[in-house]
C-alpha cells in the first residue's frame, strides 16, 4: 500500500510541474449573461432525487455528478473557491470570516463579480442568497451588485421570480439555496428527508427557469447549476469521503456539449473560468479554475495550471489518494 501511495503521488508531481500555468486570452462573448444557481449541501445526490426541472434544464447540456469540492468540504470555502477560482488555501475564507468581515474589489482574488463590472460598467448584477454570508464577505461590496437575502428559500425563489417579472436583465447573477444543506446535517446524505429537500429545491429551481425564460432572459445565456459540498451518511460534511467531495456541475446553453459528463479532473472552482469564458472576459493567470474538456463545442478542454497553486495541488493529490484508499463512500 505504501508502494502505491508513493508512485501515485510522484505520478501527481510529475504531472504537474511540466504542466504550464496559462493566461487565457480574451474571446469574444460567446453568451449575453450567465446565471448560477447554487444548491447548498446538494453534493452529487441530485442524481438520486426525482427532479423534473434539473433534468428538462440539462436535457440537451452538460452534467458531472463527480466534480471535486475544495479539500476543505465547508461551505466558505467552496462558494468562494467557486466565484474567485482559486483554492480555499489562496482565498482563506471561512464561514466566520464571510459572515462579519465585508469584501472589496481591490482584494487579491477579486470574484467573478469584480472581473464583469470592470468589463461591463453599466451592466445589472444580482446575487439573491438565503445564506447572508456571500452578500457581506464573498461578493465585493464596492461594485455596485444588487444583493438580497429575502429570508428562506421559498422567499428567495419569489424574489427572484419577481425580480425577473419587473424587468431586470442581470448579465451576471447568482443564487444560493440554502435548505438540503439544513436537511443534510440533521439528517444525513442516506436519509429521505434529504433526497426529498433536493426534490423540493428543484421545485425552485424550476421556478427561477420558467421566470428567466418568460422574460427573454435565457435567448443567449449559459445556465449553471453547481453545489458546493455533500453530505455524509450520518450527516454534515467537512470531510474527504466521495459522498463529501463529488459535487453536480451542470450547464446548459447554446454550443454546450448534449449529454457531456465533462472530463474527470472538473472541480467546483472551475465555474470562475467558465463565467469569464461566457461573457468574453480575459481570466487572470492566477487562477487555479479552467475550462473542462467535453463542456463547449469546439472549445478544447484545458489543463490545470498547477504551478499557480502548488501547495494545492499535492494536497489535493494527497487527499484523492486518501478519499480513495479509505471508505469511500
Amino acid at each position: 500500500m505504501k508502494k502505491l501511495i508513493c508512485c501515485l503521488l510522484a505520478l501527481i508531481l510529475a504531472v504537474g510541474f511540466v504542466t504550464p500555468a496559462f493566461a487565457a486570452e480574451t474571446t469574444a462573448q460567446p453568451y449575453e449573461r450567465v446565471f448560477i444557481i447554487g444548491i447548498d449541501g446538494a453534493g452529487r445526490f441530485i442524481k438520486d432525487a426525482n427532479t423534473p426541472n434539473f433534468d428538462r434544464i440539462f436535457a440537451d447540456g452538460a452534467v458531472d455528478y463527480t466534480a471535486r469540492a475544495e479539500i476543505e468540504t465547508t461551505s466558505a470555502q467552496n462558494w468562494g473557491a467557486i466565484l474567485t477560482g482559486v483554492s480555499y488555501s489562496r482565498h482563506g475564507l471561512k464561514n466566520g470570516i464571510m459572515e462579519s468581515v465585508e469584501r472589496s474589489s481591490d482584494t487579491k482574488y477579486p470574484t467573478v463579480f469584480t472581473y464583469a463590472r470592470r468589463a461591463f460598467p453599466n451592466a445589472e448584477l444580482a446575487s439573491f442568497v438565503n445564506w447572508e454570508a456571500i452578500n457581506i464577505g464573498l461578493i465585493e461590496n464596492d461594485i455596485n451588485v444588487n444583493k438580497q437575502r429575502p429570508g428562506d428559500d421559498e422567499a428567495v425563489t419569489s424574489a427572484i421570480c419577481s425580480y425577473f417579472d419587473e424587468g431586470n436583465k442581470p448579465t451576471l447573477f447568482f443564487t444560493q439555496l440554502d435548505s438540503v444543506d439544513h436537511v443534510g446535517h440533521e439528517k444525513g446524505s442516506k436519509s429521505a428527508e434529504y433526497i426529498a429537500q433536493i426534490e423540493t429545491a428543484d421545485g425552485y429551481l424550476g421556478r427561477i427557469y420558467d421566470a428567466a425564460e418568460r422574460n427573454g432572459l435565457l435567448e443567449n445565456a449559459l445556465f449553471i447549476v453547481v453545489a458546493d459540498h455533500g453530505h455524509k451518511s450520518t450527516g454534515g460534511h467537512g470531510g474527504l469521503t466521495m459522498r463529501e467531495t463529488n459535487v453536480t456541475l451542470a450547464l446548459s446553453g447554446k454550443g454546450v456539449v448534449k449529454g457531456s459528463s465533462l472530463d474527470k479532473i472538473a472541480r467546483n472552482r472551475d465555474v470562475a473560468a467558465i463565467v469569464l469564458y461566457a461573457l468574453g472576459i480575459e481570466r487572470p493567470d492566477y487562477m487555479t479554475s479552467r475550462i473542462p474538456a467535453n463542456l463547449f463545442e469546439g472549445v478544447k478542454g484545458e489543463t490545470r495550471p498547477f504551478r499557480n497553486d502548488p501547495l494545492d495541488f499535492i494536497l489535493s493529490g494527497l487527499s484523492w489518494i486518501i478519499t480513495l484508499i479509505t471508505k469511500p463512500f
